[in-house]
């Protein structure tokens, strides 16, 4: 615990502290028959019911930081026995005050709970433990030095409380500078990633235009060339030469973006984005879909008309539909049936998905649109409804009316 790190040596595991604190008021309290004159009282000779008060006034302390209330209860009851069976010298004697270990192991015990507890807990040991101490200590002192052995118990102890609860709060007030450090620390890391986030996104945007741009002129220039390809020869051999300039200009600032693009991650990892492994296309859902079956998915998989070409970003998207789909469906209705169904359609030109379940034959399952947790999916149905509007087109999800879900996708290929 931190307050007794602060209190007992730094770096100290409170378990080595409250072991060393037992073991030592174990050897006071042995050697407290040698070291402490009893006057003119009569003490009893140590035998075997003193050595295990003893044990029993030092032992629990170190145990304390499990059991703080327990332990302070057998540590004070442990020694007041010693002092009322005659093993210890009162707490004052006919020669003056004499405070032995086993009241400083009390002290010690009540100086940890006030530590360790809570305000009410030690507010319950400095008014009411306290008190019914020292008042047990003054019923076994003896006559005309009661006054003196309650004070004494009452200002040792509530000493130590006070000391306790004093270390605490310091403790307590170190533990919250250093939280608010600690959140200033991250505000300002998070305030710095958003910036570079916020830069990036501007050179990027600025970059996109340019490659845009760029492109556009290669297409205008191709088709230049191929018209006086015939007529003038010179001439197409120079747009030719334009358009080589071009595309070698682009992929020059594709790869800047790329360099603009890449996450922090990345960069220390010296990864290069160039030279990942290409995104899955649409030739790739029936491994998708064996992948899917070997979880126990009944997965009836079919594909109509005439596959044609599809840019990179809608193959991808494409992918992601059927992988998203089918993960929420193993998600939320568990081994049911499914259908996948791709529909190639060449007037108009688009590609038509449709996931479709039985649903659960369990109890009802969890919303939809919770998100998937497929390795590489998105977020969910938020996930595809982002892709397919990139790439121009529609999504629709929902309920069967005879039970099961379906997901309807549609991606404009004209």
């Amino acid at each position: 615990m931190r307050a007794i790190r602060s209190v007992t040596g730094h770096g100290i595991p409170p378990a080595v502290t409250d072991a060393g604190l037992a073991l030592l008021t174990i050897g006071g309290c042995l050697a407290l028959p040698r070291i402490i004159p009893a006057d003119d009282q009569v003490l009893h000779a140590p035998d075997t019911r003193w050595l295990v008060l003893v044990l029993l006034t030092a032992a629990p302390l170190a145990v304390h930081r499990r059991a703080p209330l327990v332990s302070l209860l057998i540590t004070a009851s442990a020694a007041a026995t010693l002092q009322g069976l005659s093993y210890v010298p009162q707490v004052a004697g006919p020669q003056g005050t004499s405070i032995g270990p086993t009241y400083l192991a009390v002290a010690a015990s009540v100086f940890l709970t006030a530590v360790r507890r809570g305000p009410w807990l030690t507010t319950v040991v400095a008014g009411v433990f306290v008190p019914l101490y020292a008042l047990t200590e003054a019923l076994l002192a003896p006559a005309g030095h009661r006054l003196a052995a309650c004070a004494t118990v009452v200002v040792l102890l509530l000493a130590a409380w006070a000391f306790g609860r004093l270390a605490r709060a310091r403790t307590a007030i170190r533990d919250e500078a250093l939280e608010r450090a600690a959140a200033l620390e991250r505000e300002q890391a998070a305030n710095a990633r958003a910036a570079v986030m916020h830069e990036r996104a501007r050179i990027a945007r600025e970059l996109h235009d340019i490659v845009a741009h760029n492109v556009s002129l290669m297409v205008v220039q191709t088709i230049a060339a191929d018209r006086v390809q015939d007529r003038t020869p010179e001439k197409a051999h120079e747009l030719h030469a334009a358009v080589e300039q071009t595309g070698r200009d682009t992929v020059t600032e594709l790869r800047r973006l790329l360099d603009v693009l890449r996450t922090d991650e990345e960069e220390e990892e010296g990864r290069d984005p160039s030279k990942e492994p290409p995104q899955p296309t649409v030739d790739a859902v029936p491994s998708l879909v064996d992948s899917v079956r070997a979880t126990g998915l009944d997965v009836a998989f079919a594909v109509s008309g005439t596959p044609i070409g599809l840019p990179a970003g809608t193959h991808l998207t494409a992918y992601r539909v059927v992988q998203e789909a089918l993960t929420n469906t193993l998600k939320h209705a568990g081994p049911t049936r499914v259908r996948v169904h791709l529909v190639w359609e060449d007037r108009p030109e688009r590609l038509t998905i449709r996931i479709c379940d039985d649903g659960p034959a369990g109890p009802a399952p969890a919303p939809r649109d919770a998100a998937a947790v497929a390795p590489g999916a998105g977020h969910g149905l938020v996930g595809m409804r982002e892709r397919i509007a990139a790439v121009g087109g529609t999504l629709h999800t929902g309920p069967r009316p005879g039970g099961g879900y379906c997901v309807h996708a549609v991606l404009d290929l004209s």
